[in-house]
């Protein structure tokens, strides 16, 4: 089972790490690391720590492509970036002892209409032997929201499983072409509703409309509350456990990469969510991405607590 994700804005991680940050002050760096990242490419990344055949895809500046290159050759991702004049991003992440990150994220590459065709054709290309892609990540400079629209309809149209996780405009525009599976966090389920997204009841009528539009599963995260589950079968909550927090970043891709390869692998749904869970548990506990294979997942998943919350007859 072949998978690709799709990070139309990636970028270049620079996180600096210290006890407490100081506004308006001079903060002392206590270590710091520069990594390729995006979205897409850090689910992939833990896709294939899992094991998956990945091939990674989007847009990526020429001018400092190499830490990519080098990710992409280390971890065995296929490469099928096109590449656009100029450079890719540079996000700054500063992450604090208590878990909190803030995050000063650049402007993007300026996309043109070649650089879509090229990028729609390497698509086209994909589907001949992908069956799962995942679109994923904020737009560059140049692209506008209903361009996840338009990627999802022409996806879907080769009969592909696509899984979206975007949030604001985008999210809005992607979701009106009833993606396989969509992954807000409550913040962003807020933005799509336009109001606050409070409890398990607000939740589970916002999955409804979304099903109703061709949305087949709904998942809902909400950090260190796990997540809430909406398919046709009913609703699962699944919580993680207790963890000491080093670094919520790419915590919320390796959820998404759990559930992808629990629906490409064709776990069970409770399964799907343990694992899911699970990932994004670990992820929060150390600063890197990704984990050393699905058996380091083992005694977290043993760990999550899922309950069934629905039944069938129930499901919304």
């Amino acid at each position: 089972m072949k998978i690709a994700t799709i990070t139309l804005n990636p970028a270049l991680d620079l996180t600096a790490r210290l006890s407490a940050l100081e506004p308006g002050e001079v903060n002392l760096v206590e270590q710091a690391s520069l990594r390729a990242a995006g979205k897409g490419i850090n689910v992939a990344m833990v896709l294939k720590d899992l094991g998956c055949d990945v091939t990674v895809t989007g847009w990526l500046g020429e001018g400092n492509q190499s830490a990519f290159v080098e990710l992409f050759e280390r971890k065995g991702l296929q490469d099928a970036f096109v590449r656009v004049h100029g450079e890719t991003r540079i996000n700054v992440k500063i992450a604090e002892t208590s878990g909190r990150v803030t995050d000063l994220n650049l402007p993007g590459l300026t996309v043109d209409q070649k650089a879509r065709e090229s990028l729609l054709a390497t698509l086209d290309k994909l589907c001949l032997d992908h069956d799962w892609f995942v679109l994923a990540g904020s737009l560059p400079k140049g692209v506008e929201p209903e361009f996840t629209r338009e990627l999802i309809v022409r996806l879907k149209a080769s009969g592909k499983k696509v899984i979206f996780d975007c949030s604001g405009a985008a999210l809005r525009a992607g979701l009106e072409a009833g993606p396989t599976l969509v992954k807000p966090n409550r913040e962003e389920l807020g933005q799509w509703a336009g109001r606050a997204i409070e409890t398990d009841a607000d939740q589970a009528d916002c999955a409804a409309r979304l099903r109703g539009q061709g949305v087949e599963l709904v998942v809902i995260s909400d950090g260190s509350r796990g997540l809430l589950w909406f398919s046709k079968e009913g609703t699962l909550r699944a919580v993680p456990p207790r963890m000491q927090v080093v670094s919520t970043v790419g915590a919320g891709d390796s959820l998404v990469a759990g559930l992808v390869y629990g629906l490409a692998q064709g776990l069970t749904k409770e399964e799907t969510v343990r694992l899911a869970t699970a990932a994004s548990a670990l992820a929060v506990s150390q600063v890197a991405v990704g984990f050393a294979g699905r058996e380091q997942l083992s005694p977290m998943m043993e760990r999550v607590v899922v309950t069934q919350l629905m039944t069938q007859g129930d499901a919304p």
